[in-house]
């Protein structure tokens, strides 16, 4: 059996090319795999293509273009009703392909790809797919939440405010009050966004409004906190499933700022690696014992989300007293964190298997359980119960 790989990014996402970056850093560490590769690309306008062009990223500079000589598709069941991937027909000549799906890996970031509509569409079908499932993808995308539930498991976060846009036009003295009343600086991000698009840091009343005013360009819902100051920040990456799992070595990344901007990631004359372009210190120089605890809570914060695959967690650290509080989590970390687990004694083609492996794992189990209940609530008696019910409004 031919193992088909399709391989999803894209997505309509500020996070985009960041996405198209990873796939092809995938695609690229599978090329020589026992996988047969199939590429499914959504465009920045949510329409679905395939077609080998999509596997080059020098294709990507024209986005026009490549959409021109891609090919539509979707998902849907054969006749068997097995899940397919459906390329349509395009132009006399050509033919109606189904391609019987093995895994799909999925490679966006940001917004629909990664907050579980993506991954809801995979389970309507039955499709198995890397990572974490919807409520683990959802909750990881809304920063808001994902501090609320570590709240309520005693895990440190900074003080902070949220607030919607609405909310903002109608009482913007009272947001800049409560924000005030935690203190400068203060940072200002997007709760539904990644990569840092749209974070910035405000030092007094101006830069904060400029901030809220800018990021509701790219989010109606925003989150204000304290900043920490002196700040090191400390990334952690976990693999595997909410009951088996293990945390890689941790890192420090490095930006020109004290705040890791965009820019730092990856507008960098290297960007086309991603996220693996950037610099850090790996391990992170920081004493065994903090790495220690940032590990273990990172662990522990995988198995409260309900995480599957890989999540790379981002922790502020307070560099003098060594507190260090949950930022926020990556369901599907830029590159994969590959780096992380290169460190830790895993290849990038073992760990992109290892993802394999596990949504297969994971999608085995689930079928394994009872799917439907024999009982039929339209049988003669159910529906006559249901009849007696008219004239009852």
């Amino acid at each position: 059996m031919t193992k088909n790989l399709v391989i999803a990014f894209g997505g309509v996402s500020p996070e985009h090319e960041v996405s198209v970056l990873t796939a092809m850093q995938a695609i690229a560490a599978l090329n020589d795999s026992e996988f047969n590769l199939v590429p499914l690309y959504i465009s920045k306008s949510g329409r679905w293509y395939s077609g080998n062009t999509l596997l080059e990223l020098e294709n990507f500079k024209d986005l026009k273009d490549l959409e021109a000589n891609a090919i539509p598709c979707h998902f849907t069941l054969n006749e068997l009703g097995q899940a397919v991937l459906s390329e349509e027909k395009i132009g006399i000549f050509s033919k109606k392909r189904d391609i019987l799906i093995y895994s799909v890996l999925t490679a966006f970031h940001g917004a629909s790809g990664e907050n579980g509509s993506f991954q809801g569409i995979c389970e309507t079908y039955n499709i198995p797919y890397t990572g974490s499932g919807v409520m683990g993808s959802s909750v990881g995308m809304d920063k808001v939440t994902a501090k609320k539930l570590c709240e309520a498991d005693r895990i440190a976060v900074v003080e902070g405010i949220d607030f919607y846009e609405d909310e903002w036009v109608e009482s913007e003295d009272h947001y800049i009050n409560d924000a005030e009343n935690i203190g400068y600086p203060l940072i200002v991000k997007p709760v539904h966004l990644g990569s840092s698009i749209g974070v910035a840091q405000a030092k007094n009343r101006d830069e904060l409004k400029t901030a809220i005013e800018t990021a509701f360009r790219y989010d109606a819902h925003l989150l204000v906190e304290k900043a920490v100051s002196p700040l090191m920040e400390i990334n952690c990456s976990v693999l595997g499933t909410p009951e088996s799992n293990r945390a890689s070595v941790c890192e420090r990344p490095l930006g020109k700022e004290e705040l890791l901007s965009f820019s730092d990631k990856y507008l960098r004359d290297d960007a086309a690696k991603g996220m693996a372009s950037a610099d850090r210190v790996i391990p992170a120089d920081i004493k065994p014992e903090l790495a220690k605890s940032i590990q273990e809570t990172s662990r522990t914060i995988f198995r409260l989300f309900n995480c599957s695959g890989l999540a790379r967690f981002d922790f502020l650290v307070n560099k003098d007293t060594e507190q260090f509080y949950f930022n926020e989590i990556n369901t599907i970390p830029g590159s994969f964190s590959f780096y992380l687990w290169k460190e830790s004694g895993l290849s990038f083609p073992e760990l992109l298997r290892k993802l394999i492996e596990i949504s297969l794992k994971q999608h085995k189990q689930k079928n394994g359980r009872i799917l439907s209940y024999e009982t039929n609530l339209l049988s003669k008696k159910a529906v006559s119960g249901i009849k007696g019910l008219k004239g009852t409004k």
